[in-house]
């Protein structure tokens, strides 16, 4: 005799029943979740391309490709949960190794990289420039792409049918262990984003916080789910909970990147440029020296223009192994009269014979 299907399900695979089972309500409230972040993930990427022509601080536009990659992962996100909601399988199984470690290394590793250029700008220095940016992305995020590549070939090849037909308890060992960069690029995050506010340029730790929250929630959701993984659900002989309580960890967590970091980052986008926020670019008062070269400086004129009050033009210029000081630039007030004066009138030699008067 064939099982009957549960309530709300038809005639499908018993492994998709948790997609449409009205009694075992976790699986179709997990993922109407998991459907409702990738909607809003999507209508977020397509803001993120429309908001890219009114951003107005070049620092922020070179984060747009760090957004981009971040909205991606945690699209990802939501699409494995519903890996987890469906039964493990020969074909769920490598697609949970692999792609579990592979799109949360995604998403920190922008994190890191987001929080690596603050810890330059919060201290008044040079950002990193996008291509920078990527190639941080592109080296944290390929780590853990090799380290699942090189763990399903290697259990594929050598030992196929032990890996498909592997135990619950060294399953779920196998499945934390893959993890363990992620769980190292978890916590440097955590710990480069403390720093951010210890800047003098205080705006910028607005964004610090955002990346300092995310982390710390993640930190938590990762700690209580791979706790009941190996421990609880053993502890309380509840095995069956293995799956709903990754796939609750990976809904809870694809929220919170939205909610504590993609939309208060993409609300601030589109901020007008601040002066306030970035060191100014010359500073006229302190003079700056092509080479440095040995000698005395000319200072005779420093104190003059402290009490006339004079801007700081004054600067140094070197010639060969001299250095001198230009003097400030000042007007000069015309003291003498340098108009050209009209001509007059020659005077007629018969004015003293004509009495005054001009010859016919």
């Amino acid at each position: 005799m064939t099982t009957p299907s549960p309530p709300g399900c038809g005639s499908i695979d018993a492994d998709y029943y948790l997609l449409c089972d009205t009694e075992a309500a976790w699986g179709i409230v997990l993922e109407s979740l998991a459907a409702a972040g990738i909607l809003i993930t999507i209508f977020l990427i397509c803001s993120l391309f429309f908001l890219i022509c009114k951003v107005q601080d070049n620092s922020k536009r070179h984060m747009i490709s760090v957004y981009f990659f971040f909205l991606l992962g945690t699209l990802g996100v939501f699409g494995l949960t519903f890996a987890f909601i469906i039964k493990l399988n020969d074909r769920t199984r490598p697609t949970r190794f692999f792609l579990f470690g592979v799109i949360f290394a995604l998403c920190f590793s922008c994190l890191l990289t987001h929080a690596c250029n603050l810890n330059k700008l919060v201290r008044g220095r040079k950002p990193f420039s996008w291509r920078v940016l990527l190639l941080f992305i592109v080296s944290f995020a390929l780590v853990q792409v090799v380290i699942s590549i090189e763990y399903l070939v290697t259990m594929f090849v050598n030992q196929r049918e032990e890996f498909l037909n592997m135990s619950r308890e060294n399953t779920n060992k196998d499945f934390v262990m893959l993890l363990i960069y992620v769980l190292f690029l978890m916590a440097l995050t955590f710990l480069i984003s403390m720093f951010t506010f210890c800047g003098s340029y205080k705006s910028w730790k607005r964004h610090g916080a955002h990346i300092f929250v995310t982390v710390l929630f993640s930190i938590a959701i990762w700690v209580t789910w791979i706790t009941m993984l190996l421990k609880g659900n053993t502890v309380l002989e509840k095995q069956i909970w293995d799956d709903p309580v990754v796939a609750i960890a990976l809904v809870s967590n694809g929220w919170i990147f939205l909610i504590m970091y993609i939309v208060p980052e993409i609300c601030f986008l589109t901020a007008p440029l601040k002066l306030e926020d970035y060191p100014p670019e010359n500073d006229f008062c302190q003079p700056k020296f092509i080479k440095q070269a040995t000698g005395v400086d000319n200072r005779a004129y420093t104190q003059d223009e402290i009490v006339q009050g004079m801007p700081c033009f004054m600067t140094s210029v070197q010639f060969s192994d001299r250095k001198i000081s230009v003097l400030p630039f000042q007007a000069i007030e015309p003291q003498n009269d340098f108009s050209i004066p009209r001509p007059k009138a020659r005077t007629s030699p018969y004015h003293d014979y004509t009495g005054g008067k001009s010859p016919m």
